[in-house]
């Protein structure tokens, strides 16, 4: 029997809470979009949860993280409410082989500080312009079943370069912008066992997380990040 792949899909949830216009696209949040299009591509093969930063130790504890295989996280405005202690667990499941999936504005939160050991800062404007998305390593995974070069995005927000991360062990895409920026908006870290995807898009304000290509770009990194090895149950995992 196939053991399925356990997600943890994690957002600050404020954004909803407080913003008419956000509410407006994500009215069960931008955490339940994503987990919809994980479920959609995945199908019966994963078991998603959410977790939000008003919960109990951010919903995301010593004994949940264990029973997580991928976790995606996507924050803004609230990266500094998130306690160091939950931090130090998360960065621990990943030193251990938990996947780990950073989206947008989580370049800033304090995990993917603390992985990366730099600023992780970076140029951006709300411009609402096209955004390019150029597939430069065709042969990742993370983009297996695109048969296409690119994609866009008809209006986001800008994210330009200098981008302070270390240099990725792999780049997947780089976005170009209306504005004439450009942006390594998909790249892989590997920290101790666990596997690290930095994926760009995904504004509060814009439909992001609806986009079937950027939703297929999630399943294809949630499949990629599994650990091969589950520290915990000490049974093979093999995301379909």
């Amino acid at each position: 029997m196939q053991v399925p792949l356990r997600v943890l899909v994690w957002n600050e949830y404020v954004h909803e809470k407080t913003r008419d216009d956000v509410r407006a696209i994500y009215p069960a949040g931008i955490h339940q979009a994503i987990a919809e299009g994980l479920k959609e591509i995945i199908h019966e093969h994963i078991e998603v949860r959410t977790a939000t930063l008003d919960e109990p130790e951010h919903g995301l504890s010593a004994p949940i993280l264990a029973q997580t295989d991928v976790l995606l996280w996507w924050g803004h405005a609230a990266h500094e409410q998130v306690e160091d202690s939950v931090v130090q667990h998360v960065h621990h499941r990943v030193l251990e082989g938990m996947g780990l999936i950073v989206l947008h504005s989580g370049h800033a939160s304090k995990i993917f500080r603390a992985l990366m050991g730099t600023s992780c800062m970076l140029r951006w404007r709300e411009a609402g312009e096209k955004e390019r998305l150029w597939i430069v390593d065709p042969g990742h995974p993370i983009v297996a079943g695109f048969e296409v070069d690119h994609f866009e995005l008809e209006a986001t927000e800008m994210y330009g370069e200098f981008f302070d991360i270390p240099p990725p062990d792999e780049l997947i895409l780089i976005s170009s912008f209306a504005g004439g920026e450009v942006f390594r908006s998909g790249c892989t870290f590997r920290r101790g066992r666990g596997k690290i995807f930095y994926f760009r898009p995904g504004h509060e304000t814009y439909p992001i997380y609806y986009h079937p290509q950027v939703r297929k770009i999630l399943a294809g990194a949630v499949r990629w990040a599994v650990p091969t090895l589950s520290p915990y149950t000490r049974q093979a995992r093999h995301c379909p």
